[in-house]
């Protein structure tokens, strides 16, 4: 099931706006706390998904009731642009467990990639609710590879993928390998360069975030 934020207006318009802008791009911690925002949103959007259970609280004049999540929740992003929404999800989920996949694509002379893991950090995912952050999903590549190797840690009860810009090729890609995973955009491009880049897009997230990468 695919939602788009794109599809109805909210303050997350406004987010994803500034953060396709080249100039707003150009102040880093603008454009990570943008990113984490619109997490943010996204996760109180996945919230309403979850399942519930009624308890009872004790306040310093009484007795109250209230409904809280029942099912335990695992963030994963991949390093090191996906951070600012790992945080974003955090501020939202707060007691929930982390996980962390280094990956990075390894480009060929003939135009083509292959996608390279190095370190993963995972708790448990058996019977847990997996929520997969990466603010761009091009070819779909980095998710399916990177949700195959989470998955051997356990097999969750629902997968939800957040990402801020996607392709609509990307998209196809990995409803394709996890037609029951719940994807979230915040927008949705059709184009994809000879390279596997989003048109118009917004950039690469991690060096808007971080600062470029020296290259090899």
């Amino acid at each position: 099931m695919l939602y788009n934020f794109s599809d109805q207006t909210s303050i997350a318009g406004k987010y994803v706006a500034q953060l396709r802008d080249s100039h707003i791009q150009k102040d880093r911690m603008r454009f990570r706390k943008n990113l984490e925002r619109l997490a943010g949103i996204m996760g109180y959007e996945i919230s309403k998904k979850l399942n519930y259970v009624q308890v009872d609280v004790e306040t310093p004049l009484g007795q109250a009731t209230a409904k809280v999540p029942d099912d335990k929740i695992v963030l994963a992003t991949i390093l090191r642009a996906g951070l600012p929404m790992q945080q974003g999800l955090l501020n939202v989920f707060d007691d929930a467990g982390s996980a962390f996949v280094s990956a990075y694509r390894r480009h060929h002379k003939d135009g083509s990639f292959e996608i390279n893991l190095e370190y993963i950090s995972c708790p448990s995912l058996e019977g847990n609710v997996l929520i997969l952050s990466d603010p761009m999903l091009a070819t779909g590549a980095s998710i399916k590879t990177v949700l195959d190797a989470l998955l051997e840690n356990g097999t969750p009860k629902e997968i939800h993928i957040i990402t801020a810009i996607a392709s609509a090729h990307g998209l196809d890609q990995v409803r394709r390998f996890f037609p029951n995973a719940r994807i979230w955009a915040g927008d949705i491009d059709e184009e994809l360069t000879a390279k596997s880049y989003i048109v118009p897009g917004l950039g690469d997230a991690g060096d808007l975030a971080f600062g470029e990468k020296l290259q090899d």
